[in-house]
């Protein structure tokens, strides 16, 4: 703390992990200059601070939607040694999985300087384990909504068309696909397989700047990813543009991002997901990293489209700091956000009450908690049904299917910023090769490598 800087006036407390040993730590939340600033002391390697958000009135306002969670359906272990340390699920664990992931291999085809899974070679799932693990999923979850399937790079692996295919025949509803694109720019069979299989294709684009690329993947990209997305449009496969932001790298690119997804009809979203400090990553300072407001803030201020901070909300059915998200209707050119149709506060404040509740009131609040969820992915028929009954209009999804986009903020934890009542309340689970379901902030910090 610099000498003119006042001290923290306390938040709230809760617990962390030391980032060197990754114990388990008490950590106190204060708010320092209009930030959330993070302060935690291990007994053996001192004290450690870390901005949690750049913007402590939004942090505030946000806490108001923190929705109630729902249990999973099946429990996989026993609370012993306690959260964050008995993940399977638990019966400490508050929220059910909105969003399954699947790493079918480590291996992968790029080196990038920044990859949280820290992937280069290493092992891979065969297709019956994969199975096992999609019906240990139905039997957590009963009628699971999202799968996505991630690595290491997964379009590699010889057998991810079965996999998909398994996924869907277990009546998976979502089936995605984390990918670098590289070879969907290079092999238009394969992408024409993925529109076969109707997969949604979560595509990492971190923007248009050869330094951007070269940075953050380590080589020039920018012909692979208008290849690859060339041909994901020529088949129509839905597609999303997963955004790493990096401080100084491309925080300038934001608005860039955005009015592209918003020009181009198979493009359903946008992704931004600041760095986390796990895997490869470059040094950092903990006090000055890319938190949700900043993201909030940028793209509003720099996309073309006249969008608000306030466009944004956050996403209830995990902690509502972990992420924030924004749906806009398109026509001749002009973005109408949904928040300037229906007042998101008057339907998911959690902490009021409404004295008569009706039919339509709860109709509309369900229709919102399924547009704002982990589960919710851009493009598909389920969104595109709960953003017609939000908006009282007819469900005509076939005509909304290109104009209604969606932009999703989503930040990570690393053992830096991490925080146990989020994780007890983490929707999107890493479903281990054992058949447990890890949250995936708990599995990059502390079961990363030593899966079954």
């Amino acid at each position: 703390m610099s000498a003119t800087e006042q001290p923290s006036s306390e938040l709230d407390s809760t617990k962390s992990l030391c980032p060197v040993c990754l114990s388990l730590v008490e950590a106190h939340l204060g708010v320092r200059g209009g930030r959330v600033v993070m302060e935690k002391t291990c007994p053996d390697h001192g004290t450690f601070e870390v901005l949690i958000s750049s913007d402590a009135d939004y942090y505030r306002w946000a806490l108001k939607f923190n929705r109630p969670g729902t249990a999973p359906r099946a429990l996989a272990t026993a609370s012993d040694a306690g959260c964050p340390y008995d993940c399977g699920l638990c019966p400490e664990h508050q929220q059910h999985t909105c969003l399954g992931i699947i790493e079918v291999t480590e291996n992968c085809n790029m080196r990038c300087p920044t990859c949280f899974a820290d992937s280069s070679v290493g092992r891979s799932l065969e297709l019956g384990q994969v199975e096992s693990m999609l019906d240990a999923f139905v039997r957590y979850e009963g009628n699971p909504e999202v799968v996505q399937f991630s690595g290491g790079e997964p379009s590699i692996h010889p057998q991810i068309i079965e996999m998909i295919s398994a996924a869907r025949a277990r009546n998976i509803k979502i089936v995605m696909l984390n990918s670098n694109g590289v070879r969907m720019a290079h092999d238009e069979r394969f992408v024409r397989a993925l529109a076969e299989a109707n997969v949604t294709v979560y595509l990492q684009f971190d923007g248009f700047k050869r330094s951007t690329h070269e940075t953050l993947r380590g080589e020039d990209l920018r012909e692979t990813k208008k290849a690859a997305l060339e041909s994901l449009s020529k088949y129509g496969v839905n597609t999303v543009l997963a955004c790493t932001v990096q401080r100084g790298v491309n925080e300038d690119e934001y608005g860039a991002a955005v009015d592209y997804a918003f020009k181009q009809p198979y493009i359903k979203g946008v992704v931004f997901q600041p760095t986390f400090f796990s895997g490869r990553h470059p040094d950092s300072d903990p006090l000055d990293r890319v938190t949700l407001p900043d993201v909030i803030k940028g793209a509003a201020s720099q996309s073309g489209y006249g969008l608000l901070q306030s466009d944004f909300f956050p996403i209830p059915c995990c902690s509502p700091n972990c992420s924030t998200a924004t749906y806009v209707y398109l026509e001749d050119g002009r973005a109408t956000p949904l928040t300037r149709v229906v007042d998101h506060e008057d339907y998911m404040d959690y902490f009021s009450n409404r004295a008569l509740p009706d039919t339509e009131y709860f109709t509309k609040r369900t229709s919102l908690e399924n547009l704002y969820s982990a589960s919710a992915v851009p493009g598909s028929e389920k969104v595109l049904a709960n953003y017609c009954t939000a908006c009282d209009m007819p469900p005509n999804l076939g005509e909304l299917a290109d104009r209604v986009k969606m932009i999703l903020v989503q930040p990570f934890m690393d053992a830096w910023n991490f925080d146990v009542r989020r994780v007890m309340k983490c929707c999107v689970g890493e479903i281990t090769p054992d058949c447990r379901v890890v949250p995936f902030c708990a599995f990059n910090n502390l079961y990363r490598g030593r899966r079954a």
